[in-house]
């Protein structure tokens, strides 16, 4: 078994923290303060440094890569794109920064979460399993040791996709009447409520709507109240599945909450999500996150890679507009990095020269 010494493992625990949390999504006026909120790392700490004291492998825990939105004026399509592979990229790079300073490493379970509401934003179930699939080819593909994907069909095995969600909600999750009055009395869930209630409508105004803007809104508000319930209802299925492990949350996430809010990727958007958009190359080379129908507004030519559809590329401003173009998956430069000072460098994931060097604003 794997051993520090007290003081090595006190000084272990503080770089792993710092290494998630310089990733951090925070809420807006969540009482977070500096680069690397103290108070968060305190947070944070008791779990980090009972793995190490015990020598084991420290577990994350993320729900995320769900499906992709339905929506074609956000994304290229339903199977998982270069927007994907550069977050998978920088989950892996962020367990091998881990190892760098604790051996025995981590490791991080993604729980994509899509069958658990995908009859609720207007996903097929067919569209889950593919997008799940790929998820798993890419993450073999891309050689990654440290990621695992779990989703609802692997705790209920042989259930009907139906009765896998009968089956989570049963005794699980708040009732929608709560969730009114929680978000009645204010707090971090308005937030949330807000985002997904977002979310909701721009995934929902696909071509074929023919009803009115108000009642689409009104609808979207109610399904963001069964988002939230069966997502909840989800989370205590994982804490009793997996109780040592820390905590990731694609939203951003108040101070020193249980859940660590971590962003994926370089957005304007703290809300937006690999399946929520698109990669864009900025024509140099480094990529941040847009919607479909944004980039290409902004004229950015789209890239397929093996016949599919993968990023969009933009016009540098002392070129012409490129031609469409191919590229070998393999091909993946280097994520936008806007507002990273020299000294924070060291701090950010870094990829061979011929993957993805994912470097974000700190959040």
């Amino acid at each position: 078994m794997f051993e520090l010494g007290t003081h090595d493992t006190e000084l272990a625990t503080i770089e792993v923290v710092r290494d998630v949390l310089v990733r951090q999504r925070r809420l807006r006026g969540s009482g977070c303060a500096g680069r690397v909120c103290l108070r968060c790392l305190r947070h944070h700490w008791d779990t980090i440094a009972e793995a190490m004291a015990h020598g084991r492998t420290i577990e994350f825990l993320l729900p995320a890569f769900p499906t992709k939105s339905p929506n074609p004026a956000k994304v290229l399509g339903p199977l998982p794109d270069l927007a994907e592979e550069l977050a998978l990229r920088f989950l892996e790079s962020l367990c091998e920064r881990i190892a760098e300073v604790y051996p025995p490493g981590a490791c991080i379970l993604i729980c994509s979460d899509g069958r658990v509401f995908n009859d609720l934003i207007g996903v097929s179930d067919e569209n889950v399993t593919r997008y799940a699939h790929e998820i798993n080819r890419m993450i073999n593909r891309i050689g990654a040791t440290h990621l695992v994907q779990f989703t609802l069909d692997e705790v209920y095995p042989g259930a009907d996709h139906t009765r896998l969600r009968a089956k989570l909600t049963a005794g699980r999750g708040p009732h929608t009447d709560e969730l009114r009055a929680e978000v009645r009395r204010g707090g971090n869930l308005v937030h949330m409520y807000r985002g997904i209630t977002r979310f909701m409508f721009e995934d929902l105004s696909v071509p074929g709507y023919t009803g009115s803007r108000a009642a689409l809104q009104r609808r979207c508000r109610e399904l963001a109240y069964g988002v939230i319930a069966r997502s909840r209802a989800w989370d205590e299925l994982l804490a009793d599945l997996f109780p040592n492990a820390v905590r990731l949350s694609i939203h951003p996430q108040p101070c020193s909450s249980r859940k660590i809010g971590i962003l994926l990727a370089d957005t304007p958007d703290a809300w937006l999500t690999p399946w929520h958009s698109t990669a864009v190359d900025d024509g140099g080379g480094r990529f941040t996150l847009m919607k479909r129908a944004e980039a290409e507004a902004a004229g950015a030519q789209l890239v397929t890679v093996h016949g599919r559809p993968s990023h969009f590329v933009l016009p540098r401003a002392d070129a012409t507009v490129p031609a469409p173009r191919q590229e070998s998956s393999t091909e993946i430069p280097a994520v936008m990095s806007h507002g990273v000072g020299d000294s924070e460098q060291q701090f950010l994931p870094t990829f061979p020269r011929h993957h993805a060097e994912i470097i974000s604003n700190d959040r």
